[in-house]
């Protein structure tokens, strides 16, 4: 989803990594009689409906499963509506210039329209805007209202979770509570009980996805803002249904929060100990770049690593014992599943109170019923979205604005290209053994990978014992990332850096005056290397956040076209941490291994990516599937693809590796960004190389806005989204 104030909801980036804080339009209860008096519409209150927001359950330590809303059809129009009369009746009043303008926004109003909305052509009479003045008028005050509105709202929902986002100790059992109520999940159905929502589809243009494509090149920046402000109104779903998902979402996502394995605490049949003291990694981003730092530890790398994989193939199969999630009073040898209890020397300091039963019991499908939650949270809306009646169709239709059927293309493009097996082979000479599933994230390729992670942990440690220590830092990285002296203090003057309870994200602004936040984890020793990496990949984010809502010339337009390109544009700024560090300069050497990099580590996305569409694709096919059965099916689609695309080149025939991202549990249909976020990273890494400097070209892309995807990236680079620049240059590199 978008970030950016016409509609599409704020959302965090997570991770690596953006992703929404919910998959949704936000909206929330506000008096809006001011809105509707500077318009000059009747403030007669609107009665509403007797439907309120969703009772919050009782009181509980963990955010509670969103009950099912039931799901109901739209009211249709009233039949007593005479369409073509009124429309003939305004282009008698306003002048056959307007005719095209009357037959769209009537029609628009009347897909909207409930019989408790009233009189539809008392209210077309009244609110058709012909006079230019008007209009211009009303569209330059909407947009400085909807950018008050959306930020304000954006700010409360930030302080509610605040407290289950940020590392502040141990939660209080109301905040999950609270951190679950979403404030905005009734601003659109008050905008349209309000007849706001109507004044804009009977004034501004609806468009679908075909016009955008095929006429926005031809648009004013006008004509854009006027098709994103009519956009924030193309679906109607009731606030109970946009609550029940806000609740659905903010469950998962401080279950994955809390998901934490304490590595000390994983043993062999030999009772070995292969990981630190102390060592606490949250699934699945710490336990994958843990991996991906092992292959530097010559010593006990490959054990680590394989201990690791097993750790994630439990709990994809939810066959890990619940008792030792978060737990340093327990030993597990997940080899053998079996959970003993943890010698008292072995126990950190630091050790959060759990049980110390050595109970073996598996995580009871958990993982599972969060996003089956999600799911029957996400359908309930499908009635009210006919333009895109399914999650599967909004993601790619209203949010990506790539259609599916392309987007899998360019996954398969990479998933099958010859050039991956060539990769292997130079992977496997470097390593002098066949590649293993957990080859999936090999990592020497990253001129990182060939340091020792704990020389880096102490370097980044020593500089960054705190969020402050790197929030101070920040005009110093800026101007490493090619920013002038000047627009780095500009920038690091509208960022905010917390430490986060999870793996770290970046949060937007919405409202000019508000600042983006920038989350990483910082452990008691300080920031780790893991810690560092994803710092700098959110500080990408959030530069871009800072530019595309601060430099857009309309605050309908903030923001990028999709999450795809704000990882794209973290992607660039992630790539050069250890530069950052002052750990070496790119050479023509390191510029083959970054080609190479770049091609093992999409084609691993893809995947990823293509198991996070398929599982949706079966929990339509299947909605009143149980959560084993969904476990099931999951495990069978990742296997599947593995067996189809991985396993030829990594061995492990029937690994569920590709279903281990936590974003296919919290955040629904987020993962496909990624590798889409690492094609077109490639291509602006591919401009940077002949126009440069970084600083300037990614504050021109960044204040472009919120165009679709190819015209942002014609403008960017000069070429529309492809997989051909990565393929070309491996293949050059490869043969060098």
């Amino acid at each position: 989803m978008r970030v950016r104030p016409h509609g599409v909801g704020p959302f965090v980036l997570s991770g690596e990594r953006s992703v929404p804080l919910s998959t949704k339009f936000r909206r929330s209860r506000v008096c809006l009689l001011p809105v509707l008096a500077a318009l000059g519409c009747s403030t007669t209150p609107v009665v509403p409906s007797s439907t309120g927001p969703a009772a919050l359950p009782a009181a509980s330590s963990k955010a509670p499963l969103p009950a099912n809303v039931p799901e109901k059809e739209p009211t249709a129009m009233t039949s007593t509506f005479d369409a073509a009369a009124l429309k003939a009746e305004l282009v008698t009043r306003h002048g056959e210039a307007q005719r095209a303008r009357i037959e769209r926004g009537v029609e628009q109003v009347a897909a909207m329209w409930r019989p408790e909305d009233g009189d539809l052509a008392a209210f077309a009479r009244e609110q058709f805007l012909s006079d230019p003045n008007a209009l211009d008028a009303t569209f330059q005050r909407l947009e400085r209202l909807f950018e008050q509105l959306d930020g304000h709202l954006y700010e409360i929902g930030r302080e509610l979770q605040w407290y289950t986002d940020l590392d502040l100790g141990p939660l209080l059992p109301v905040e999950p509570l609270v951190a679950a109520y979403d404030p905005a999940a009734h601003v659109t159905t008050d905008l349209f009980r309000a007849r706001v929502g109507f004044v804009v589809l009977l004034n501004f243009p609806l468009t679908t996805l075909a016009e955008r494509v095929e006429q926005g090149p031809s648009w004013t920046r006008r004509q854009w803002a006027e098709t994103r402000l009519a956009g924030r109104f193309n679906q109607r779903v009731p606030a109970e249904i946009e609550q029940a998902s806000s609740r659905a979402i903010a469950a998962a996502n401080l279950y994955i929060a809390e998901y934490n394995i304490w590595m000390h605490h994983l043993v062999d049949a030999q009772g070995r100990r292969p990981f630190p003291k102390g060592l606490r990694l949250i699934s699945h981003w710490n336990l994958r770049d843990e991996l991906k730092g092992d292959y530097s530890d010559a010593a006990t790398g490959a054990l680590k690593q394989r201990m690791i994989v097993q750790v994630m193939e439990r709990i994809i199969t939810q066959t890990i014992p619940a008792a030792v999630i978060d737990n340093p009073r327990l030993d597990w040898d997940p080899f053998t599943n079996t959970v003993t209890v943890a010698p008292p020397q072995t126990v950190e300091a630091d050790a959060p109170a759990r049980t110390t039963k050595p109970d073996a019991s598996p995580e009871p499908d958990t993982r599972y019923t969060h996003l089956l939650a999600t799911f029957h949270a996400a359908r309930q809306a499908d009635p009210y979205v006919p333009v895109a009646p399914t999650r599967i169709a909004r993601s790619f239709e209203l949010g990506r604005e790539l259609p599916e059927a392309r987007v899998r293309a360019l996954l398969t493009q990479v998933l099958e290209s010859p050039l991956v097996p060539r990769v292997a082979k130079e992977i496997e000479a470097r390593l002098g053994r066949k590649l293993e599933p957990q080859d999936l994230w090999y990592s020497g390729f990253n001129p990182g990978g060939k340091r020792k992670e704990s020389e880096l942990d102490a370097l980044t440690r020593k500089r960054y014992p705190t969020a402050e220590a790197f929030a101070k830092d920040l005009p110093r990285i800026l101007q490493g990332m090619g920013f002038t002296k000047a627009k780095a203090a500009w920038l690091a003057e509208r960022i905010r850096v917390d430490a986060s309870r999870g793996a770290g994200h970046a949060q937007p602004a919405l409202r000019r005056g508000d600042f983006p936040r920038l989350r990483t984890r910082v452990e008691k020793g300080g920031m780790d290397y893991k810690g560092y990496n994803i710092a700098v990949h959110e500080l990408g984010h959030n530069v871009e956040q800072v530019f595309s809502l601060y430099g857009v010339d309309h605050t309908l337009l903030a923001g990028v076209p999709n999450n795809a390109f704000t990882e794209a544009l973290a992607f660039v700024f992630q790539s050069r941490d250890l530069e950052l560090l002052g750990l070496g300069k790119p050479d023509a050497a390191s510029e083959r291994e970054r080609v190479l990099g770049e091609l093992w580590q999409t084609w691993e996305r893809a995947g990823i990516a293509l198991v996070d569409m398929s599982v949706w694709h079966w929990m339509y096919a299947h909605p009143d599937a149980t959560p084993v059965q969904l476990r099931e099916a999951v495990v069978g689609i990742a296997r599947e693809v593995w067996n189809q695309y991985f396993a030829p080149v990594l061995g492990g025939e029937g690994s569920t590796l590709l279903a281990v991202y936590s974003h296919m549990i919290s955040y629904p249909l987020y993962l496909p960004d990624y590798p889409l976020g690492h094609l077109i990273a490639f291509q602006i890494e591919e401009h940077l190389k002949r126009k440069g400097p970084l600083g300037a070209e990614f504050e021109r892309m960044a204040t472009y806005g919120s165009v679709t995807p190819d015209q942002w990236m014609i403008h960017a680079t000069g070429a529309p989204v492809s997989a051909e620049p990565l393929i070309r240059a491996a293949e050059a590199a490869l043969s060098r």
